[in-house]
């Protein structure tokens, strides 16, 4: 039986080349393990967590714990499915996007994704938090840090290095996008002041590296 009992449902959708590790990633944050026989997802995927979100109150002012259900969809990389894909850039709510530390192109294809964000998203600064993936991967690592960070301040987004393997940086990317995706909606509720949307600098300091193992 399916328990509805939550204050708010948030989608946040995955998206990113083929083969970086988004299926993996999510199946990590969501069973809190690693997954070595996932295939190719073909169309769409998601998976669900429940978790408990410290916000604003009613008042404008006051602290509360929320019940979120997160949904979690894990999306094609591969080109022939790009217009299912982007049909469900509007309905997320904050994207994760990915792209493979040993794979240089999947790293030049963010500007690509990024664009499609820009034309399909519920806005055109939408909440996103870029994720390295494989950082437990040393020997073959193609990406360089400094680059994979400077390109996320220019989008004014935070940056993670994460491992589905061993799971660093996992719940933090994901927590970093709810808690933005929640700031944002406190800001339209409440009008809070001072608020300032995803792709201001602000968000571009919440930058996590993970140790190479």
């Amino acid at each position: 039986m399916v328990d509805w009992d939550y204050d708010y449902l948030i989608k946040l959708l995955a998206l990113g080349d083929s083969g970086v590790g988004k299926t993996t990633f999510l199946y990590r944050y969501t069973d809190g393990k690693f997954n070595r026989k996932f295939t190719t997802t073909v169309g769409i995927d998601f998976r669900e967590k429940r978790v408990v979100y410290t916000g604003t109150g009613a008042d404008g002012t006051s602290e509360r714990n929320f019940r979120v259900h997160l949904q979690l969809w894990d999306t094609a990389g591969q080109e022939r499915f790009r217009s299912l894909t982007t049909a469900f850039f509007r309905d997320a709510m904050g994207f994760l996007l990915m792209f493979d530390l040993t794979n240089q192109q999947s790293f030049v294809n963010v500007r690509n994704w990024m664009s499609q964000l820009q034309a399909n998203a519920y806005c055109d600064n939408p909440d996103v938090v870029l994720v390295g993936t494989k950082a437990d991967i040393r020997d073959t690592r193609n990406v360089n840090a400094k680059l994979a960070r400077e390109m996320a301040d220019r989008y004014g987004i935070p940056y993670f290095e994460t491992s589905a393997v061993s799971g660093v940086n996992v719940d933090a990317a994901v927590l970093t996008l709810l808690n933005l995706v929640m700031k944002r909606m406190e800001h339209s509720t409440y009008g809070a002041p001072g608020s300032e949307p995803n792709g201001s600098p602000t968000a571009s300091h919440e930058v996590e590296e993970a140790p190479i193992r």
